[in-house]
């Protein structure tokens, strides 16, 4: 069973790589360690011996000590992660029975799982069950205006341009009483939305 502190390794190691501008293969190459194995290890897949860490050490002239602490709790990389999603494109997911197109679908292990849905019911009833969430939610309504309701809180409505943060876990109802409205949603993680 691995501990935790091979969890920080593989970050702290990616982290210490990318702040030198160095790829897996030239770490490779300065540390003798191959690269398949560097990647699993950046991933979190495998941890290290004690050898392979001592060579990644003297390649990133960082003693054990700092790349466990300092270097493993300092602030991450950039990552050069980017999806560039066109108007209207985006792959088609449900929010209930609001429509929408989810933003950087094919990115793995995101923050935020964003959303551009389209509100259409006008009531509860027409609406049906609350859609619930593992996390916090942020909606900024684009168009239009809508109602959030949930159990917690009384009903709020929202113009265009206003927005609100809240937990989706208690459950939550996006309605447009005035015609049809548009949304950001914006889920935290990996949102499971149904397509």
């Amino acid at each position: 069973m691995r501990s935790k502190l091979s969890d920080k390794i593989g970050p702290a190691i990616r982290k210490l790589r990318l702040a030198r501008g160095w790829n897996l293969a030239t770490l490779s190459e300065e540390s003798g360690v191959p690269i398949s194995t560097l990647s699993r290890v950046e991933l979190g897949q495998n941890a290290l011996n004690y050898d392979k860490l001592v060579r990644l050490c003297r390649a990133l002239e960082v003693d054990l000590e700092g790349l466990m602490t300092r270097e493993a709790q300092g602030v991450a990389a950039p990552s050069g992660r980017r999806a560039v999603i066109r108007a209207g494109e985006g792959a088609a997911v449900r929010l209930g029975p609001a429509s929408g197109r989810s933003a950087a679908a094919d990115l793995l292990s995101k923050s935020v799982s964003p959303v551009i849905a389209d509100i259409v019911c006008t009531t509860l009833e027409a609406h049906g069950a609350p859609v619930t969430g593992d996390g916090e939610v942020y909606v900024l309504v684009l168009k239009g205006a809508v109602e959030l309701h949930s159990h917690l809180y009384a009903p709020l409505t929202l113009a265009a341009g206003d927005a609100v943060y809240f937990d989706a876990a208690s459950g939550y109802v996006l309605l447009a009483p005035a015609g049809p409205a548009q949304v950001l949603l914006v889920a935290a993680g990996e949102a499971a939305f149904a397509t």
